[in-house]
């Protein structure tokens, strides 16, 4: 299986999805990790030239309800869909801080999102392959 995680550093798990420069992508089989790729992962910066198309805030942009979470419009989905297509081939995606739109955006690509409280990628990407990780939807935004 392969589980994506939002990074930085490569190592540890980024606290908001959409700010984050990087995917480490895990290959882990029979309980261990055989293989890490690190990938590019677009974001706010990229979607920064855009915004001048249209009112708002990278993936905050558009008509929004104040308890819906942010990231929920047409705009917010097709920027999620471009974020994730480097991770295409990935069964989860791991993070630990995330808009409600990106979050229902990778659960329509068939991406897991989860959204953990765990900072470590090997040690997070570990527990989802045992099915030990708890997906925190408290944290969403």
């Amino acid at each position: 299986m392969k589980i994506a995680a939002i990074t930085e550093d490569g190592t540890t798990i980024s606290q908001h999805f959409g700010r984050a420069p990087y995917y480490m992508v895990l290959t882990i089989e029979d309980g261990e990790i055989i293989d890490r790729e690190l990938r590019d992962k677009l974001g706010h910066n990229q979607f920064a030239s855009e915004e001048h198309h249209g009112a708002g805030h990278g993936e905050h942009q558009g008509v929004e309800t104040p308890d819906a979470g942010h990231g929920l419009n047409p705009g917010s989905h097709d920027k999620h869909v471009r974020m994730a297509e480097s991770i295409a081939d990935c069964e989860a995606v791991l993070c630990r801080g995330m808009g409600m739109g990106a979050y229902q955006s990778m659960q329509v690509l068939g991406i897991r999102p989860v959204v953990t409280d765990i900072s470590s990628i090997d040690e997070a990407a570990l527990a989802y392959s045992q099915g030990n990780i708890t997906d925190h939807t408290e944290r969403l935004h």
